[in-house]
């Protein structure tokens, strides 16, 4: 069997000019794992347009670029002091991708339509549109994927426990969709059960 990848063809060009933008903060890695659950949630969506969706997956943080590396994790975590950086990165980010999706104008893609998901995909907490949902739910649901949890607890010296337990008590309002709670909250349960792997090992050992 042939991997073909998980990017698709039409959207390699974009990945290709988006790559670098995204060698800050780990977005260059966040954004394949994003586009990945994207093409899943997509797979349980039919309604929702992957070709809106997977670009702007593509190309949705290429802004933090323009932000100064040392304020990154100021912008973002439990208690972040620089919102508005957030903000700025939206707008970074719709300047760079007009001008990549307008380079190559990737065949049935709506440029418009996949700036104006990319521009408020942080700083709007609602679904706007079917794709906005999406595309929100695999951009943040990638915080519960194996690569996220590693990620994260990197970046702020926690436990993997400790970390699905904070996205337990926020995965309601930010995942907007059914497909996207039931993928966030069966992450969350499988990782707190992995981490009593050795002890329920232990007991049974004992017996």
């Amino acid at each position: 069997m042939i991997d073909e990848g998980v990017i698709l063809p039409r959207d390699l060009p974009l990945w290709q000019d988006a790559k670098p933008y995204l060698d800050v903060r780990n977005n260059d890695e966040h954004t394949i794992v994003a586009y990945g659950l994207a093409r899943a949630l997509l797979a349980e969506m039919p309604q929702a347009d992957e070709s809106v969706v997977l670009p702007a997956i593509l190309l949705h943080d290429v802004g933090w670029k323009r932000i100064d590396p040392e304020l990154l994790l100021l912008a973002i975590g439990r208690n972040p002091t620089r919102k508005d950086l957030v903000r700025e990165h939206e707008i970074h980010g719709v300047e760079i991708a007009r001008e990549i999706l307008e380079r190559h104008r990737p065949e049935g893609v709506d440029v418009e339509a996949v700036l104006a998901i990319i521009d408020g995909h942080d700083t709007t907490k609602q679904a706007r549109s079917v794709n906005d949902a999406v595309m929100k739910d695999a951009d943040k649901g990638w915080r519960a994927t194996p690569h996220g949890v590693k990620t994260i607890c990197g970046w702020y010296d926690t436990s993997p426990v400790e970390h699905v337990e904070t996205l337990e008590q926020v995965s309601n309002p930010y995942m907007l969709t059914a497909a996207g709670r039931a993928f966030a909250e069966g992450m969350c349960v499988a990782i707190k059960a992995e981490a009593q792997i050795n002890r329920y090992m232990g007991e049974a050992a004992d017996e």
